[in-house]
C-alpha cells in the first residue's frame, strides 16, 4: 500500500497557480481527515469530495504552503467505480463547494469501499508512526432496532445526536464543509428517523446560537435550543435527565452530556472492551482504572464482565458526568468515580501511592477513552510508570492512536490486539480498540 501522507522531496519552489485557479488532477490515494491526494508539478494537493482512481477538476483553496496545497472538487471528469450518488443531496458534488453541507464527506463513496479507505488510513498511520504492519479490518456495526431495512445498506439512520447552527436570519442547518456558513437543508439522512422527523428545519430561531437534537434510546427526542450569550456564544441549556440502555443496563446522564453518537456505538464499545481484555491478566482486586470515563459506560463493561467484586476507579474531568458515573456504578462496592484531569490524577497516584497500592496498580487493567487528540506523551509516560498489566485504548482518531502506540512501544508495551469499527458511516471517522501489554 502506498503511503497516504507521502510528500514529494522537492516541490517546485515557484508556484504556477493561485487560490481560485482550477486544475485537472488525478487522485491517487486517501489521506487522514477525509481528503484525497493528487500531485501537480511535484507538489501534493489535498482534494475533497473525490476518491482514488478519479480525474477531477478542482479549485484551489490554499496555495501558500511550500509542501502542499488544498483544493475542492468542482467537477468529476472520470469517475471511480466506487463513486455513488451522494446519500445526502445537500452535500452532493453537483452543488457549488461553498453550498455543500458538511458532515458526510464520504457519502459519495460506496459503503464497503469507505471501510477499505478507513482501513488504509489506520494501517498507514500505524506503519508510519509505530512501524507496525497490521491486518486490521474495519468492521460494520449493526443498526438499531429503530432503523429501516435500507439503513444498513447505505450507512444512514444512525445519528442520535445532531447539532444545527443558526444563521444571522435565524435559519438553521449544518455548517458547510470546512466553514462556518450555515446551509439550509430539508433532510438529515444520517440521523435516526424519529430525530429527523422532529428536526425543526423550516423554523427560524432568532436570538439562538444553536439547536441540538438528542434521541436517547429510552424516551422521546429532545430539541435543545441554546440562546446566545453576550458574546454570541451558546448558553448552557437547562439540565434534564435522560436514560440510555446498553446490554440491558440503564445509564443516567444529562441530556446535553456526552454519549456516543451512533445508536449502536455504546453497545459496540461495551462488548469490544469486554472481549479484548485478556482475562488471564485481569485481577478484580487490583486498582483497575477507567480513564476519561464519562458517565461510566466502560467501567460498567469491565464490572459486568468480571463480577461484583471488581475494583475500578473511573476518572473524568467533567464533574457532572462524574456524578452520573457514581450513580451508574453504584452496584459495585469497589467502584468509585473521581472528578479530575487524567494527567493530574495519575501524577497524584505516582506521588502518593504506598507500596501496597503500587502493587495493586501493577496488577491493574487500565481502560482509556481519550478525546480525539489522544492521550499524549504525558499520560502515556505516567501510565508506563504505573506499569499496569494491560492497557485497553479506545480511540476515535487513527493518527493519535498510532502516535500513542509508538510512545507505549518505545517503553515496552506492545500492541497485542486491534479492532476497528465503522461507527460513523459516510464520514471519514473510524473507531478503534487496542490492547497493549508488556
Amino acid at each position: 500500500m502506498s503511503n497516504t501522507s507521502s510528500q514529494p522531496q522537492a516541490p517546485d519552489p515557484t508556484p504556477s497557480a493561485s487560490v481560485g485557479d482550477e486544475l485537472e488532477l488525478d487522485i491517487t490515494n486517501v489521506a487522514h481527515g477525509g481528503i484525497f491526494v493528487a500531485r501537480h508539478e511535484g507538489r501534493v494537493i489535498f482534494v475533497s469530495d473525490t476518491l482514488p482512481g478519479e480525474r477531477v477538476r478542482a479549485r484551489l483553496t490554499e496555495a501558500n504552503h511550500k509542501s502542499f496545497w488544498r483544493a475542492e472538487t468542482v467537477a468529476v471528469i472520470d469517475a471511480a467505480g466506487e463513486r455513488q450518488p451522494h446519500i445526502w443531496g445537500a452535500a452532493s458534488v453537483d452543488r457549488a463547494p461553498e453550498d455543500r453541507a458538511g458532515g458526510a464527506e464520504f457519502g459519495h463513496i460506496e459503503l464497503s469501499f469507505q471501510r477499505e479507505l478507513k482501513r488504509q488510513v489506520l494501517a498507514d498511520a500505524l506503519q508510519r508512526m509505530a512501524g507496525l504492519d497490521t491486518s486490521v479490518v474495519v468492521e460494520p456495526v449493526a443498526v438499531s432496532p429503530k432503523a429501516s431495512p435500507g439503513d444498513a445498506m447505505d450507512g444512514t439512520g444512525w445519528r442520535t445526536r445532531v447539532s444545527l447552527h443558526v444563521a444571522a436570519d435565524g435559519t438553521i442547518g449544518p455548517y458547510a464543509a470546512r466553514s462556518h456558513r450555515v446551509i439550509p437543508v430539508d433532510d438529515l439522512p444520517l440521523a435516526e428517523h424519529e430525530l429527523e422527523l422532529r428536526a425543526p428545519l423550516d423554523t427560524l430561531f432568532h436570538n439562538a446560537a444553536k439547536v441540538d437534537l438528542v434521541a436517547p434510546s429510552k424516551g422521546d427526542v429532545q430539541v435543545l435550543v441554546s440562546a446566545k450569550d453576550a458574546n454570541g456564544k451558546p448558553k448552557k441549556v437547562p439540565h434534564g435527565l435522560i436514560h440510555e440502555i446498553v446490554a440491558d443496563r440503564e445509564f443516567e446522564l444529562d441530556r446535553s452530556g456526552f454519549w456516543q453518537v451512533h445508536s449502536m456505538a455504546a453497545d459496540t464499545l461495551y462488548h469490544a472492551v469486554q472481549n479484548i481484555i485478556d482475562p488471564a491478566m485481569f485481577d478484580p482486586r487490583a486498582s483497575n482504572l477507567d480513564l476519561y470515563g464519562g458517565v461510566g459506560l466502560l467501567a460498567a463493561a469491565v464490572g459486568d464482565k468480571f463480577g461484583q467484586s471488581t475494583r475500578i476507579t473511573s476518572v473524568e474531568s467533567d464533574p457532572e458526568a462524574v456524578a452520573f458515573a457514581a450513580r451508574n456504578l453504584k452496584e459495585w462496592a469497589g467502584a468509585t468515580a473521581e472528578a479530575d484531569r487524567v494527567d493530574r490524577f495519575l501524577q497524584r497516584l505516582l506521588r502518593e501511592a504506598d507500596a501496597a497500592e503500587r502493587a495493586r496498580l501493577t496488577a491493574a487493567t487500565v481502560v482509556l477513552d481519550p478525546p480525539r487528540s489522544g492521550a499524549g506523551k504525558v499520560v502515556v509516560d505516567q501510565l508506563v510508570a504505573l506499569a499496569p498489566q494491560q492497557i485497553v485504548y479506545v480511540a476515535c482518531d487513527p493518527v493519535a492512536l498510532a502516535r500513542d502506540v509508538a510512545l507505549f512501544q518505545k517503553q515496552g508495551y506492545q500492541l497485542r490486539t486491534l479492532r476497528a469499527f465503522d461507527l460513523f458511516p459516510n464520514t471519514h471517522h473510524v473507531e478503534a480498540v487496542a490492547l497493549l501489554s508488556k
